[in-house]
């Protein structure tokens, strides 16, 4: 969930930088996926997690019942996915996203080589998040709602990302998401990973380099358990 206006306390600002990224294999033991974030952070269990897998051949999605997934294109040729309900989905460019349920077996066709993707996965007894991929042709202003996570990953260019007041020039409340890095904003709670900035309230998103505009991955998700 997302708001243009109002005002919510204590928005924290956390930046996970892709070098901290944790390598963990693959459920199925077919590679290897790092982990930006997980919470809880210990537990077999979790209630959502973002990581990034390469996909180095064809073959079988590991299974993940009990949780939406939620996968996104990062760099590659592209892959067609097969669902066992008969439907696919083709993802051939940088940004294209998916999702779909974690239980349902899924084999993966690469269309011409290796592919890195995003992967969001959200246990089903919380409520469906929202997610989008975003070119940021201007200024973007977001904030995370009261017992809310708001996730902004950079998939292609870097991006500036500011807290309310900061001043651009200055460095006040300023951070770059560098492309694979990631930032989490809560609207109230603690959240894990390294904290770089506070904010009372929206954050503001902006590419580095007006003529290229960056590409980002946002997700909102209401987290019943924090």
């Amino acid at each position: 969930m997302t708001a243009e206006t109002g005002h919510h306390p204590k928005a924290r600002v956390q930046i996970i930088r892709q070098s901290s990224f944790k390598a963990i294999p693959w459920k199925n033991g077919g590679g290897v996926t790092h982990e930006a974030l997980r919470v809880p952070a210990d537990g077999p269990e979790f209630r959502w997690r973002v990581s990034i897998a390469t996909i180095a051949a064809s073959g079988p999605f590991s299974d993940f019942s009990g949780y939406r997934r939620h996968l996104t294109l990062l760099r590659g040729a592209g892959m067609q996915l097969h669902f066992a309900d008969g439907t696919e989905a083709n993802l051939s460019e940088d940004g294209a996203h998916v999702a779909f349920d974690g239980g349902l077996a899924a084999h993966c066709e690469l269309l011409a080589g290796p592919c890195t993707d995003l992967n969001l996965m959200v246990s089903a007894a919380l409520p469906a998040p929202h997610v989008r991929v975003q070119s940021l042709l201007s200024e973007l202003t977001l904030e995370a709602a009261p017992r809310a996570s708001l996730l902004v990953f950079a998939i292609a260019g870097a991006v500036v990302i500011a807290g309310p007041g900061a001043a651009a020039d200055a460095g006040g409340g300023r951070e770059i998401l560098a492309p694979w890095d990631l930032a989490l904003s809560m609207g109230m709670g603690s959240g894990t990973g390294t904290s770089t900035a506070t904010a009372d309230g929206p954050i503001r998103l902006s590419s580095v380099d007006e003529l290229h505009p960056a590409q980002v991955f946002i997700a909102n998700l209401l987290d019943t358990g924090s």
